[in-house]
């Protein structure tokens, strides 16, 4: 499958496992596994949830590799950094391990970026870039959003791949469907509002709980335009995405792994921390997974 056609089904952005502080290569094979069996269409490694700001570039370039390598399915590598040279350097260095795509994001922790700065940052990278790029809009992390109309200003790129939106407002996201042409690809990164945007004309999600139950999001994704996936969203994504908005979702997804026996342990590095004892997202975990086995 290509690239594109893959990032109109599900896409499971993945954590990186840790043994303590070392990159845990066997565990990250086995989640592979696990989510190519649950009906995963492409892999994203190095993104938020895989705790990219805590990897060195070498550890970067090594999960990526690791992950191509390993992978039955097109891959789409993290490639955010805040500076021009350094976002083209992460992108060929992931097209160099052999990934189909990057995903990059506007420069952070300048968070008075103006629109046209960010334009004239995108049209630099994708201009040099030698793979498809998906634009990230996480306002979140970045401190400011990648305002619609610089989205379509650069929509028509032969490097623009489309976009992942994981602000959580369905407004920006329908004024992003609204401004680019049909084949630029609106991605829902929020997990509880997959089935909304779907049904709003969004092409697919790129979803951090896919990791822990990727068969309940691959059913998700193709039953949202029935009742069945209005029951999934509301009744199994929602509940567990709410459990998890406490912790963080690297460290939630990891302890939902854990669970489930994909992973060993839930480590995480500083500056995050593990979801404390006694949290409920196992229990939250088996009440998502009993919803799926309804169908």
């Amino acid at each position: 499958m290509d690239i594109r056609s893959a990032l109109e089904g599900i896409t499971c952005p993945l954590v990186t496992p840790f043994d303590g502080d070392a990159i845990d290569e066997q565990a990250l094979d086995d989640l592979i596994e696990h989510v190519q069996d649950g009906g995963i269409d492409a892999v994203f490694p190095c993104g938020t949830t895989g705790e990219f700001p805590s990897l060195t570039p070498a550890e970067q370039r090594r999960v990526i590799e690791f992950t191509v390598e390993a992978a039955d399915v097109p891959v789409v590598a993290g490639a955010a950094r805040t500076s021009i040279e350094e976002t083209v350097e992460a992108i060929e260095t992931a097209a160099a391990a052999g990934a189909d795509a990057a995903t990059i994001v506007p420069p952070y922790f300048i968070s008075a970026n103006a629109p046209e700065g960010n334009r004239r940052v995108f049209e630099s990278v994708l201009d040099r870039a030698s793979i498809p790029v998906l634009l990230y809009n996480i306002p979140q992390c970045t401190g400011g959003q990648i305002e619609p109309e610089t989205v379509a200003a650069i929509a028509d790129h032969d490097r623009a791949l489309g976009l992942k939106d994981s602000s959580g407002d369905l407004e920006y996201f329908s004024a992003v469907l609204r401004q680019t042409p049909e084949e630029f690809l609106c991605l829902q990164g929020y997990d509880a509002l997959l089935v909304a945007s779907m049904r709003m004309g969004g092409d697919g999600g790129v979803n951090a709980l896919s990791n822990a139950v990727p068969g309940v999001f691959r059913e998700t994704v193709d039953s949202f335009a029935v009742e069945r996936g209005r029951e999934l969203q509301q009744e199994a994504i929602a509940p567990l995405f709410e459990a998890c908005t406490d912790y963080g979702f690297a460290p939630a997804t990891k302890s939902a792994l854990v669970h489930r026996g994909v992973i060993p342990t839930d480590d995480v590095r500083p500056p995050l921390v593990p979801v404390p004892d006694g949290a409920s997202i196992g229990t939250q975990v088996d009440r998502t997974l009993a919803v799926g086995d309804r169908s």
